[in-house]
């Protein structure tokens, strides 16, 4: 049985400790980020070592790989990709849904490559004028029917591909006027406001298997706890307003917008109604820490697990990337040059 809990890890590497814990909690998955990539050999050998530490062959490895400022696979080794709110250089409205579709795709056939499986992609937050910059120009727009448009293609390539798509960061994080990473955001919008723009591209990608959570305090709803650890905000807002019964994870437990130890801050989130929780900073007294405070995945939260690994494509269609990565970077400086 799995652990509700999805871990980093320190280096290119994993440590005999790392083995060790991971042999023994069980992670249900694992999350890469810069700090564990080097090239594609590397990356290979070290998602194989981490689905090795547990024993099943299919344990998800994520990655947050946007594009932008957000792409922790990248030149030399893999391409860069455009920013999310960069398709709106594209002028005609199905070529662009096309070119977010292609690009979801092509970064999926990187992903596999190496084996990863699951991209926390697409962020569907709305930025706001005075809202921090951390979203900013990873929003394919400011309106909730274009992001729903362009977020929908970008999940249906990565499927396409054989990578499982999260939506981020439910109910939304566009509003935030500082960020989460650094200190706890609240929101003071009405709930008509969020409903009509921040939860509709949520609503609109709510079939979708996976998605992560916003530290974001939503006072039309709960005034005091972020949408991570509010039980009012999962059930009346994810899983009622905008419908999603998917597979909800928190965003990153080590993030400065919570408080409490990593175990409490575990236990919070679950508690309040996430099936299972993040922890991406790879502080092995941690990650220990939260591990045995999220304990095992059972139940409905298990089963939205199995479901979410039933929609991962194993064999893609096939998929010529030479030729369709040329085609899209033609498009794009065709794009730049108008």
């Amino acid at each position: 049985m799995s652990g509700a809990c999805i871990l980093g890890c320190a280096g290119l590497t994993l440590s005999r400790e790392e083995e060790a814990l991971f042999a023994e909690s069980s992670p249900w998955g694992f999350i890469l980020f810069k700090r564990n990539i080097d090239n594609a050999s590397q990356v290979t050998q070290l998602t194989g070592a981490l689905r090795d530490a547990v024993g099943r062959p299919d344990a998800p490895v994520l990655i947050d790989q946007e594009g932008g400022r957000v792409q922790r696979m990248g030149p030399p080794h893999w391409p860069a990709y455009p920013a999310a709110a960069a398709y709106h250089m594209i002028e005609d409205a199905r070529t662009r849904r096309e070119m977010t579709w292609l690009g979801a795709r092509l970064m999926a056939h990187d992903l596999r490559g190496v084996g990863v499986t699951v991209d926390c992609l697409p962020v569907l937050d709305i930025p706001a004028p005075d809202g921090d910059a951390i979203i900013s120009d990873r929003a394919y727009s400011r309106h909730p029917d274009q992001v729903a448009a362009l977020g929908r293609a970008a999940a249906e390539g990565l499927l396409a591909g054989g990578v499982l798509p999260v939506i981020k960061h439910i109910p939304g994080h566009g509003r935030a006027r500082v960020d989460s990473h650094l200190s706890l955001p609240v929101v003071d919008a009405a709930w008509g406001e969020l409903e009509v723009r921040d939860f509709a591209p949520f609503r609109a990608l709510a079939d979708m298997p996976m998605a992560m959570t916003a530290h974001v305090v939503f006072t039309a709803v709960d005034a005091v706890r972020p949408a991570t650890t509010s039980a009012e905000v999962i059930s009346r807002v994810i899983r009622i307003a905008i419908g999603f019964d998917g597979l909800l994870i928190s965003d990153d437990l080590s993030m400065q917008a919570l408080s409490g130890t990593p175990g409490r801050r575990a236990l919070d989130s679950l508690v309040a109604g996430c099936d299972m929780v993040l922890h991406c900073n790879g502080e092995l007294a941690q990650m220990r820490e939260v591990a045995a405070a999220a304990g095992p995945l059972t139940g409905r939260s298990a089963a939205r697990a199995a479901a979410a690994l039933a929609r991962m494509v194993s064999l893609p269609e096939p998929f010529d990337a030479t030729e369709e990565r040329a085609r899209f970077d033609a498009l794009f400086a065709e794009a730049r040059a108008a």
